[in-house]
C-alpha cells in the first residue's frame, strides 16, 4: 500500500483548509448579503402596499361582487410601475380581487401568514406563496373613517435563491479560492522541505512507527533497559528498570540511580562492552550487561540491560523441564529416607517381622508399578519423573493412578525427551495442586504416543476451572492458590502449537478438571 508523502499532504490539507474557508467566508457573505437584500425588499414592498391601501379606488370597491373589475387595473399598473411581483387585494374573507394571475382573482387567499393582517396589524413576512418563495408585506385597508378594516393589500417580491447569489459572485470566491490555494501550496511545499531535512528524509508515519515500534519493544521486553547520555545521565527506562531502581524517567546521573555499587560514570565511560556481571541493587540480585551506543562512531551514551538473577534462574529450570525432574527425584528420595527410617526403627525395637513384612509390601508395590511402566514407557526420562511423581503425589495424600492402557514405545518426532518432561511435570503438579484442599484427591493419567502420535489426558478431582478458563493457557495467568508464575500451561501450548497440536481444558459437570493434549494421527494396523 503506497503511503501519501508529506509534500502531498500538505498539498491537501491547505487546499481542504483553503477550500472550505473560502467556501465558509463565501456563504457566510451570501447570507449576509441576502439578509440585507430581504430587509430592503421588506421596506420597499410594505412602502408600495400602504400606497396602495390608501388609494380611494381601491377602498371603495373592496368587498363589491364586481370590486375586481375595477380594482385588478389598478393592482397591476402600479406593480408594473413599482416591478415587485404582485400585489393581491382581498376582503375580510381572505377573497382575492387582484392578482398577477387572473384565474386566482375570486379565489380565498391561503398564505398561511396573513391571519395577523386581519387584525389591523401590519407588517412584513418570508414565506412561500403560489409563485414561490416571497417577501411580502400586509397592510390593512381602512374605510374612509379609518376605524374600520375592509380588506388586506399584500405585496410582494420573490426572494434571490441561493444558486443566484452564488452565481452573481462566483468570479469572486473563485478567485479567492485560487489565490487560496496557490498561497497555501507554496507554503506548504517550503515548510514540507524543511522539515524533510530535519527528519533524515522520513516521513511522518514513518517518524511514528519508529519511534512506537521502539517504545513498545523496550516497554515489553522481559528485562530492565536503561540508557544514559554523553554525560551518563539517564535519558530512558523502560517499565522494568523503573521498578528495579525506584526511580521514574528522570534526567539524573546514573550513579545517583546505582548509589554505593560499581556501575559508575568512569565505568561506563571506559568499558567497552560487559556481560553479566552482578549487582545488588535495592535488595535485588541482578545481571548487568553494558553495551555502548555509538553514532557515527562517536559515543553518545551507554545502554544497560539488568535481569533478575532468581528470575532468570526459574525460568531457565522451567524451560529445560530441570526443576520438574529435579523436584520428583527429591520427592522419591524423601520418600524412601521416611520409609528407611522406618524400618530401622522397627529393627531396632525388635520387630523383626512387621519391618520385613513393610520391606515386602513396598518391594512388592514398586516392582508391580516399575515393570508396568518399564514395558509401557520406553524413555527414561520421563519414566523418572512419572515415578518421582507418584512418590510426591504419595507425600501430599493424592492418590496418582496411570491408567492401564498407557503406553509410549517412542517420543514423537518434532517433541525432545525435555519436552514431554516438562508438559507431564507441569499438568502433575498442576493437577496436584488442584485438589490439594479437596476431601477426594484423586489424579488419573492416560498417556498414549509413538513417533506418530502423542495423546495426554488428566483428570483431577479438584475445585474445577475458575470463570476465566479460557486464559489459562496465557503467559502470566495462573490459578495455583500460592504464588505462582503462570508459565507451566503457556509454555505446554507454546510446544505443542511448534509441534502443530492442540490443548484443551473442561470441568465436568461433577467436580474436577480434565485437560487433554493431542498432537499426530494415530495410525492402526
Amino acid at each position: 500500500m503506497n503511503r501519501i508523502s508529506l509534500r502531498m499532504k500538505m498539498f491537501i490539507f491547505s487546499f481542504i483548509l483553503v477550500f472550505f474557508s473560502v467556501m465558509t467566508s463565501g456563504a457566510i457573505m451570501i447570507h449576509n448579503i441576502s439578509g440585507a437584500f430581504e430587509k430592503e425588499l421588506g421596506a420597499r414592498a410594505i412602502a408600495i402596499a400602504r400606497t396602495v391601501a390608501q388609494l380611494p379606488d381601491i377602498k371603495t370597491h373592496v368587498g363589491e361582487t364586481n370590486g375586481a373589475s375595477s380594482i385588478q387595473p389598478i393592482a397591476e399598473r402600479v406593480r408594473l410601475a413599482t416591478d415587485v411581483d404582485y400585489i393581491v387585494v382581498f376582503d375580510m374573507e381572505r377573497i382575492r380581487y387582484s392578482h398577477p394571475s387572473e384565474s386566482k382573482i375570486g379565489t380565498v387567499f391561503e398564505g398561511g401568514d396573513e391571519q395577523a393582517s386581519l387584525s389591523e396589524h401590519e407588517y412584513i413576512s418570508k414565506a412561500q406563496g403560489v409563485m414561490g418563495f416571497a417577501i411580502r408585506a400586509f397592510v390593512p385597508i381602512m374605510n374612509d373613517e379609518g376605524v374600520k378594516q375592509i380588506g388586506v393589500v399584500s405585496v410582494g417580491i420573490l426572494s434571490p435563491t441561493f444558486q443566484s447569489l452564488l452565481n452573481d459572485y462566483k468570479t469572486d470566491i473563485l478567485f479567492s479560492l485560487m489565490s487560496g490555494l496557490l498561497i497555501g501550496l507554496i507554503g506548504s511545499l517550503f515548510i514540507a522541505n524543511h522539515l524533510k531535512k530535519q527528519t533524515f528524509n522520513m516521513e511522518p508515519y514513518e517518524i511514528a512507527r519508529l519511534v512506537e515500534e521502539r517504545s513498545s519493544m523496550m516497554q515489553s521486553m522481559d528485562i530492565g533497559i536503561l540508557a544514559t547520555d554523553e554525560k551518563e545521565r539517564i535519558v530512558f527506562m523502560n517499565r522494568l528498570a523503573q521498578q528495579y531502581t525506584g526511580l521514574e524517567n528522570e534526567i539524573i546521573p546514573v550513579a545517583d540511580a546505582f548509589p554505593d555499587t560499581w556501575v559508575t560514570e568512569e565505568v561506563l565511560k571506559n568499558e567497552a562492552e560487559m556481560t553479566h556481571r552482578p549487582l545488588l541493587l535495592n535488595g535485588t540480585m541482578l545481571l548487568v550487561r553494558i553495551f555502548p551506543i555509538n553514532v557515527n562512531d562517536q559515543r553518545v551514551g551507554s545502554l544497560l540491560m539488568m535481569t533478575n538473577q532468581k528470575e532468570a534462574h526459574t525460568l531457565a529450570e522451567e524451560l529445560t523441564g530441570i526443576k520438574s525432574l529435579v523436584d520428583s527425584l527429591r520427592s522419591q528420595n524423601h520418600e524412601y529416607m521416611n520409609k528407611l527410617h522406618s524400618i530401622a526403627g522397627l529393627i531396632q525395637l525388635n520387630r523383626l517381622k512387621e519391618a520385613l513384612t513393610m520391606i515386602v509390601d513396598e518391594i512388592s508395590d514398586e516392582q508391580e508399578v516399575m515393570q508396568f511402566l518399564k514395558e509401557r514407557i520406553s524413555d527414561y526420562s520421563i519414566l523418572g519423573i512419572l515415578i518421582g511423581k507418584r512418590s510426591r503425589a504419595r507425600e501430599l495424600g493424592v492418590l496418582f493412578t496411570i491408567d492401564d492402557e498407557s503406553y509410549l514405545s517412542e517420543v514423537m518426532t518434532g517433541f525432545s525427551s525435555g519436552d514431554l518432561v516438562t508438559i507431564l511435570g507441569n499438568l502433575i503438579d498442576n493437577a496436584m495442586e488442584a485438589c490439594l484442599l479437596e476431601q477426594e484427591k484423586e489424579i488419573v493419567l492416560l498417556i498414549e504416543g509413538n513417533r506418530d502420535y502423542l495423546f495426554i489426558e488428566i483428570q483431577d478431582s479438584g475445585c474445577g476451572l475458575p470463570e476465566e478458563a479460557n486464559k489459562i493457557f496465557d503467559y502470566g495467568f495462573s490459578m495455583k492458590r500460592k504464588e505462582g508464575r503462570g508459565i507451566g500451561l503457556a509454555l505446554i501450548k507454546q510446544i505443542l502449537d511448534s509441534n502443530k497440536g492442540s490443548i484443551t481444558a473442561y470441568s465436568p459437570p461433577e467436580s474436577g478438571t480434565i485437560i487433554t493434549l493431542k498432537a499426530g494421527e494415530r495410525k492402526y494396523g
